[in-house]
């Protein structure tokens, strides 16, 4: 068994709070990048940071912002397609925390984690977020490894029942954290992350099941650094009746299962939405997952390097839901490759200000074959409102303001895609092809 130690040099937080820590978490819903689509459990040190430069440079002004390590930082062997399935297989502390791999991540070597990194995309202007599993390193639990800070061990606080249930996860049992020491190692953690200057947290088998017990420690450890961190929960889907929960510990989680190119996800995430649509608001945000869009699949886990397999007409629609849902907006695909469209889709300043800037946001008609949402501008100002074609064959759609629960009977259009001006109508009439959508915004 080979067994990866670092030792740690940990930046004792002050105990007052850091500047900005009272201010709200995710006022609006985060906009980033996540390397899970492209690169699954292998990205590197230098894939990071050419998205950050990607980022600061093409995407930042138009809100863009989080650059996200998703899984398996603290794994030196890593393949394309899949997990391996070896709990000796990580770096960590002499405290049971993971650590990054310094074969993948150079600059976290002589236990200066991932310090150097969020530095650099800190200078960046952009916010740095890593993910997470639940619990505590199986190896260190093997090898009883003290928790920071206490007289307490890792196998003390181990539960070895809650364990991963899907995809062989084999890195982590979970934590009691009615035990005494629980708490702490979660505390210990946390503590760990707002060192390096970690600013979003991605904490995975958490949602589905729902482990609220840890859901909540974790919360608890992350508001006792100081630093304000932004806690997002995945898989889902998350349990409904979960919601004030929820909104009480985390700020965002995901509403499905991992979301790819497939027609199919994305018609099931319009029933999704709307069954979450209620709970979305200022500092919680039901999360459909990452836009798998441009070049995808680089060294993924689901399927090989490839364009999107969406369709243009279903990337609109996906952007457009995601939007009038007002869902995070991670993007799963390689930055640096993408093309003029991708680029068209993402940085379309008035589809963005649905996203970042409405209220109200809710279905108004869904059947199997078209769906209609309404929002309303911050400033109150008229509406928004997304068309959606669900069928497999062009449509002709035509609604009276009524159906659409709108109080006028004659308003002006603007088509936010194609920033143009239409109308005055008595009706929203709209011709679309398959899987195709429109987004207005409407005024009197």
């Amino acid at each position: 068994m080979r067994i990866f130690l670092q030792t740690s040099t940990v930046l004792i937080l002050c105990a007052h709070v850091l500047p900005g820590a009272a201010a709200q978490l995710a006022p609006t819903p985060p906009m980033g990048w996540n390397s899970w689509d492209a690169y699954g459990f292998t990205v590197t040190e230098s894939e990071a940071k050419a998205h950050a430069d990607y980022m600061a440079a093409k995407l930042a002004k138009y809100g863009w912002q989080y650059v996200v390590v998703d899984i398996e930082w603290y794994t030196p062997k890593v393949r394309s397609h899949g997990y391996i399935a070896d709990p000796s297989n990580v770096t960590m502390d002499e405290f049971g925390r993971f650590t990054p791999a310094v074969n993948r991540f150079p600059s976290a070597a002589n236990g200066a984690g991932f310090k150097p990194l969020a530095d650099y995309i800190h200078s960046k202007g952009l916010k740095f977020g890593i993910h997470i599993m639940r619990g505590i390193p199986r190896l260190a639990v093997e090898g009883n490894l003290p928790i920071k800070g206490t007289s307490y061990t890792a196998a003390q606080v181990a539960d070895k029942v809650h364990v991963c249930t899907w995809g062989n996860m084999v890195d982590t049992y979970g934590v009691d954290v009615s035990k005494p020491g629980g708490q702490a190692y979660y505390d210990s953690i946390a503590a760990l992350y707002a060192s390096w200057g970690v600013d979003f947290i991605k904490a995975d088998d958490m949602g589905r099941p729902y482990y609220a017990a840890e859901i909540a420690a974790l919360s608890e450890a992350m508001r006792k650094t100081g630093r304000p961190m932004v806690l997002s929960l995945s898989p889902g889907a998350t349990p409904v009746d979960q919601a004030a929960h929820l909104r009480k510990y985390a700020q965002l989680w995901r509403i499905s299962d991992d979301f790819w190119d497939d027609w199919k996800l994305l018609k099931q995430q319009f029933s999704l939405a709307a069954k979450w649509a209620p709970y979305s608001g200022s500092g919680a945000w039901p999360d459909a997952d990452m836009l798998p869009l441009g070049r995808i699949g680089i060294r993924a886990e689901n399927g090989d390097d490839r364009r999107t397999r969406f369709t243009k007409d279903e990337q609109v629609t996906m952007m457009t839901l995601w939007s009038i849902f007002r869902s995070p907006l991670m993007f799963g695909g390689d930055l640096p490759s993408n093309d003029e469209f991708t680029i068209s889709l993402i940085t379309n300043p008035e589809v963005l200000a649905v996203n970042q800037h409405s209220t109200g946001n809710q279905p108004v008609i869904q059947t199997q074959n078209a769906a209609v949402w309404t929002a309303r501008p911050e400033s109150g100002n008229g509406y928004y409102v997304a068309v959606f074609n669900l069928a497999d064959s062009p449509q002709d759609l035509r609604y009276s303001w009524h159906d659409l629960h709108l109080p006028g009977s004659r308003y002006r259009l603007r088509d936010l895609w194609r920033h143009q001006d239409m109308g005055p109508d008595d009706a929203l009439k709209v011709t679309l092809g398959p899987h195709a959508s429109a987004l207005y915004r409407v005024s009197e």
